[in-house]
């Protein structure tokens, strides 16, 4: 459960320009994780988050280059020991995980930001990636085959 709220923290703060950690529980409670004060708090220390300045002034959260370097770890070794198969249809990348594991494999997935991604969508065993087209499908399957190798 931590690691994969870690991920989302990470997901978050790449995606928004987060600058209190009251935005950051916001967050993660619209995203369904139910977490108090301490518990960001923590996680911030645990992830090594540091405040840049942001050009208007304010200070934002940003991860150090070890927290990243976390996350990618932490993405192959739930993708590795999730997916089943991966296969492509025209621009859409089909990945068959054991039962239950869909969801944490595209958390993992929507954490990494691959730049041929458009959008995931996950369910109990199946998750869809839909592509910018057929070319990066292609290229996504063979890349997510990697890390199964």
């Amino acid at each position: 459960m931590k690691t994969t709220r870690h991920n989302k923290i990470l997901e978050l703060i790449n995606k928004y320009p987060i600058t209190t950690q009251e935005e950051l529980i916001d967050y993660l409670r619209a995203d369904g994780y139910d977490v108090t004060q301490s518990t960001v708090s923590r996680d911030i220390k645990q992830l090594r988050l540091t405040k840049t300045l942001l050009p208007d002034g304010k200070y934002r959260y940003q991860a150090s280059p070890s927290a990243e370097k976390g996350a990618q770890n932490n993405f192959s070794t739930i993708f590795s020991s999730s997916v089943i198969s991966i296969e492509n249809a025209m621009n859409i990348v089909v990945i068959k995980t054991f039962s239950g594991m869909a969801q944490a494999a595209c958390a993992a997935l929507d954490m990494m930001s691959f730049d041929h991604v458009v959008g995931t969508l996950a369910g109990e065993d199946t998750v869809m990636i839909v592509c910018k087209d057929v070319e990066s499908a292609t290229a996504c399957t063979k890349e997510f085959n990697e890390y199964l190798s």
